[in-house]
C-alpha cells in the first residue's frame, strides 16, 4: 500500500534528485582518483600518452558508475529523508495517517528500478568497455596482452613461437586444469608477418616447465605430407599463472552472456565459480538497493526528535562501508568454495534487507 499519487511522486522526485546528486559526486571523485592512478602507472612509459590515459579512464567509467550505484542509493536516501524530516514534511504526513511504509514505497520502487536498469543496461555496456580498457592496459601499462579466450568450441591460447619470431595459436576442446592438460589439440604456427607456416594436431598437450608435451601428434606443413610422431615438444613462455591471469574477468562478461560463458567453462574443464558468483550477485542487486533505502531511513527519519544529525548520518555512512566490506568478505568465501555460491551472492542483500526491516519495525511499530 502506498500514499496518494501526489505525495508518492513528490517523494520519488526528491529521492531521484538526491540520487543523481550523490551518484554524480561519487562517480566524479572515483574517476578523478582512478585517472590519477592511471597517470602514475603510465608515467614511466612513453607510449602511454595523455590521450591514451584519458581514453582508458573513460572506458572504465561505466564500470565505476555501476559500482557506485548502491552507495548513491543509500546516501541519496539518507539526504532525502533527512530533508523531509528537517522540514517537518514527514511529521505532517504521519499526522495525516501516512505510515513509514507508505512513504518509503516510492523510493523502494525507484531503487529496484535503478537496480534493474543497472544490471540490464549499464552492465552490458560496462562489460564491453571494461574489456577494451583491459586490452589497452595490457598494451600500454602492464605489457601483457590477453593470452586466452573461451568460446563454445573450446579454448584458444596464444604464445610466442619457438624462435621468438611469429606466434603460435593453440586450440583445445577441453582442459584438465589440475595439471593443465589440453585435449583434442590443434596448434597453428605463424611467421612474423602472420603467414601460416604449419599445423599440429595432437591428442593431448601437457604444460611442463617451459614446454608443451604433445602426444600422438600429426605435423603438417604447406605442400608436404603429414608426419606422425608419438611425442612432440613445443617450447612455450606460458605458465599456469600467466594463463590464469589472462582469463576474462567476470566483470568483462555481460549479464546476458554469463550463463553461456559459465556453461562453456564447465564443458572445457575450468572452474566457473567466479562467474557464477558474479551472475547471482547481479541478480541480487535490485534487492540490495531496496535494502539500502531501508537502511537510509533508519539513520534519517527521527533526527528532529533525537538530534545528533552529524552522528547519525556518519553512522549511516559507516553502515554502508561495513556492508561493502561484508559483501567482499562473503564473496571471497564464495570464491574459495568455503560457502555455496548462491549463499555468498545473496547473503549481503538478504541480510541488509532483514536488518532494515527489523530496525524500522522496532522504531515505528514498537
Amino acid at each position: 500500500m502506498i500514499a496518494s499519487r501526489t505525495i508518492s511522486f513528490y517523494i520519488l522526485r526528491q529521492f531521484l534528485i538526491w540520487f543523481v546528486i550523490m551518484f554524480a559526486t561519487i562517480v566524479a571523485v572515483i574517476m578523478l582518483i582512478d585517472a590519477v592512478e592511471l597517470l602514475r602507472r603510465g608515467s614511466g612509459r612513453s607510449e602511454a600518452t595523455f590521450s591514451v590515459i584519458t581514453s582508458m579512464a573513460l572506458l572504465r567509467t561505466p564500470f565505476l558508475a555501476q559500482e557506485a550505484v548502491p552507495f548513491a542509493v543509500m546516501f541519496g536516501g539518507i539526504f532525502t529523508f533527512l530533508r523531509l524530516t528537517r522540514n517537518h514534511e514527514l511529521v505532517v504526513l504521519r499526522a495525516a495517517g501516512v505510515s513509514v511504509w507508505q512513504f518509503l514505497t516510492p523510493a523502494i520502487i525507484a531503487a529496484v528500478a535503478l537496480g534493474i536498469i543497472n544490471i540490464t543496461v549499464v552492465n552490458p555496456l560496462s562489460a564491453v568497455l571494461l574489456s577494451q580498457f583491459e586490452e589497452l592496459e595490457g598494451r600500454y601499462l602492464t605489457g601483457r596482452s590477453s593470452l586466452l579466450a573461451v568460446s563454445a568450441e573450446g579454448i584458444w591460447l596464444r604464445q610466442n613461437s619457438d624462435d621468438g619470431a611469429g606466434q603460435t595459436v593453440i586450440h583445445a576442446a577441453r582442459v584438465q586444469p589440475d595439471e593443465l592438460r589440453l585435449e583434442q589439440v590443434i596448434v597453428f604456427e605463424f611467421a612474423d608477418d602472420d603467414k601460416f607456416i604449419g599445423r599440429i594436431d595432437a591428442k593431448s598437450a601437457l604444460l611442463l616447465n617451459g614446454r608443451w608435451e604433445l602426444s600422438e601428434a600429426w605435423l603438417t606443413r604447406p605442400g608436404r605430407a603429414g608426419v606422425f610422431v608419438a611425442k612432440k615438444n613445443l617450447a612455450t613462455d606460458l605458465t599456469p599463472d600467466k594463463i590464469q591471469e589472462s582469463f576474462a574477468s567476470p566483470d568483462t562478461v555481460a549479464l546476458w552472456n554469463l550463463p553461456r560463458f559459465i556453461r562453456v567453462l564447465e564443458e572445457t574443464g575450468f572452474s566457473p565459480v567466479a562467474h557464477q558468483l558474479q551472475f547471482h550477485a547481479l541478480l541480487a542487486e535490485p534487492v540490495l538497493l531496496a535494502a539500502m533505502v531501508l537502511i537510509a531511513a533508519i539513520f534519517s527519519l527521527r533526527l528532529t526528535r533525537r538530534g545528533g544529525t552529524i552522528v547519525l548520518v556518519g553512522a549511516g555512512v559507516l553502515a554502508g562501508f561495513f556492508l561493502f566490506l561484508l559483501t567482499n568478505v562473503i564473496q571471497a568465501l564464495g570464491l574459495g568454495a568455503s560457502v555455496p555460491v548462491i549463499l555468498a551472492a545473496w547473503t549481503p542483500a538478504g541480510v541488509s534487507l532483514l536488518i532494515g526491516l527489523t530496525f524500522l519495525l522496532h522504531l515505528e511499530d514498537g
